[in-house]
């Protein structure tokens, strides 16, 4: 699996039998809370450097993003090198999940959830802010 999220693959606690039958076209849906989406730090930070990552099973970068202050620099595997060279990745602010627990992927300890939907073809779009803010801000 990758370590790019994928909103589907996302486990959230729900109350027993808790289904989405609000006209959504997935009536398998299970519903989220306020204080499961509240248990999620999401926050934003900046790619300051960007590896090949040839051990993984599928195609990918080892990413180190700025999310400033306390948290500082932080590790992640993603496998986006369908749309993105890792000169274009580079400086790019990105989407992450930051209170995971670090997860083994080969060789390389990621720290952090790079946030991505997928493209039509299913290969990784990254999720970033439309306009340059402060490394470290919160999702909310």
């Amino acid at each position: 699996m990758t370590d790019v999220l994928l909103a589907s693959l996302l486990p959230i606690g729900n109350p027993a039998g808790a289904r989405n039958n609000s006209g959504c076209n997935n009536p398998d849906m299970i519903m989220a809370t306020i204080e499961d989406f509240d248990r999620l730090d999401i926050r934003v930070g900046t790619v300051v450097d960007v590896q090949p990552f040839p051990e993984a099973r599928k195609p990918a970068y080892k990413l180190w993003i700025d999310f400033g202050g306390d948290l500082g620099i932080k590790r992640s595997s993603a496998q986006v090198t369908v749309h993105y060279k890792m000169d274009q990745l580079l400086g790019r602010q990105v989407m992450a999940v930051v209170n995971f627990p670090p997860r083994q992927i080969g060789p390389f300890i990621s720290e952090v959830l790079t946030l991505g939907v997928p493209d039509d073809e299913g290969a990784v779009v990254l999720l970033r802010p439309d306009l340059k803010v402060a490394d470290g801000g919160r999702m909310f």
